[in-house]
């Protein structure tokens, strides 16, 4: 069935139900445990996780492979029994990105990955040793990018 939210951020939605995206143990510093992604095209390389239960909280979240060709989860096997993911291949991971003004500065959470299965998701900590809090998101830019110089 689906869910209609009026978001702050893109105005009235309408989510199917098996869109949602149910977060037993919530994330981190945030409220609420449902949530939805928004794209605009399947291949979006940033999206949107949008609370179902705040319509004013909306994360933007990437594919990290997408920027991070080498990038791997590592998790101990009592973290992966936890969040019942036996299939890698089965989940879904995305990586909070930090936006600011400055392209250059965007930065992503390769540290605390979100896992998504069968529509139940967790955020976990990356055990891998080269998996850093604040990422560059887009290190191969020479020159500042602002939001006027990109137009």
């Amino acid at each position: 069935m689906p869910l209609t939210i009026d978001t702050t951020r893109f105005g009235p939605l309408e989510i199917a139900g098996e869109a949602v995206i149910e977060f037993p143990a919530g994330l981190i510093g945030l409220g609420g445990s449902r949530y939805a992604l928004l794209a605009n095209d399947e291949n979006a390389a940033i999206v949107w996780l949008q609370s179902i239960d705040d319509p004013s909280l909306a994360l933007p979240v990437a594919n990290p492979w997408q920027f991070f060709a080498d990038y791997e989860v590592k998790l101990s096997d009592s973290e992966a029994e936890r969040i019942g993911i036996t299939d890698p291949a089965a989940a879904d991971v995305y990586v909070t990105v930090r936006a600011t003004q400055a392209i250059e500065d965007c930065t992503a959470n390769l540290r605390a990955p979100i896992v998504v299965s069968a529509g139940r998701g967790w955020q976990v900590i990356n055990e891998s040793e080269h998996a850093p809090m604040r990422a560059a998101l887009f290190a191969g830019i020479s020159e500042p990018v602002t939001a006027e110089t990109a137009a």
